[in-house]
């Protein structure tokens, strides 16, 4: 394991002496990559823009995590420098915008789902890499992806643009770090049930969809897999196993 001061973990608690910051972390998949760390032994940096985040901070306190939360994004230096470390970055925060074709789109929505869904992972991985990880040369930052970045959808907007320019900052950052002990890779979780997925898909059954809380034990394998997850694109497949998606026909490796 690439994170984590050495000989602190334990089989049931693999990320003992850890810090994770997870990015939208209030509701859904962020909510349960949090809770999953903090079982996992982690401490954690707790990032939303809703008060949510409160009751999420008390579920982990309850697994024993010591964890600071915090309505803003994780580039404010006293939410890392509390720790001294940050060994996990989880960048979750994103915005759907508007279901209508570029010709419809508001300019303004546009740039919004630009700014918090790239400029946000930029920023917090920024931060990440310069308060902590290429001080330590040890890390891990996972990039909550989609489908939708990998093949264009109609009416799928800003949303869809920003999750392809998140398959491509991904692939930058990894192949930047690829020797600094720090691994980058993008996490595409599926069809999950949460309220982005109800607003993209209104009409869909969400009995039939996986519920975020089933993506926590992925999470930890990700992070327990270090630097050799570095530069790909995972997904889990029908019996919740972690796999890695293939780059896209065409792709050149350089």
């Amino acid at each position: 394991m690439n994170v984590g001061p050495s000989g602190r973990s334990a089989v049931d608690k693999p990320l003992a002496g850890c810090v994770a910051a997870v990015t939208g972390a209030s509701l859904g998949v962020g909510r349960a990559a949090a809770l999953a760390f903090a079982r996992a032994g982690a401490d954690l940096v707790l990032c939303a823009r809703g008060p949510e985040i409160n009751a999420v901070a008390h579920e982990a306190e309850a697994q024993g995590a010591r964890v600071l939360a915090r309505c803003c994004d994780v580039t404010e230096r006293a939410a890392v420098r509390r720790f001294g470390r940050l060994d996990i970055l989880v960048n979750n925060a994103a915005v759907l915008g508007p279901r209508v074709t570029l010709a419809e789109f508001p300019a303004a929505d546009f740039a919004r789902v630009l700014d918090v869904n790239i400029q946000g992972v930029f920023h917090a991985t920024q931060a990440a890499l310069e308060f902590s990880m290429l001080k330590r040369r040890a890390g891990i930052i996972i990039n909550m992806s989609s489908g939708v970045g990998r093949v264009g959808f109609a009416r799928g907007g800003a949303y869809t643009v920003s999750k392809f320019a998140l398959e491509g900052l991904t692939q930058v950052a990894a192949k930047e770090l690829k020797d600094s002990g720090i691994g980058v890779c993008s996490f595409n979780p599926g069809m999950v049930r949460t309220r982005m997925r109800a607003a993209w898909a209104p009409g869909e059954d969400p009995t039939t969809l996986k519920s975020p809380d089933a993506l926590g034990p992925q999470f930890v394998a990700l992070v327990t897999a270090g630097m050799s997850c570095a530069g790909r694109c995972y997904c889990v497949t029908a019996d919740g196993m972690l796999a890695e998606l293939q780059p896209p026909e065409g792709t050149v490796n350089r």
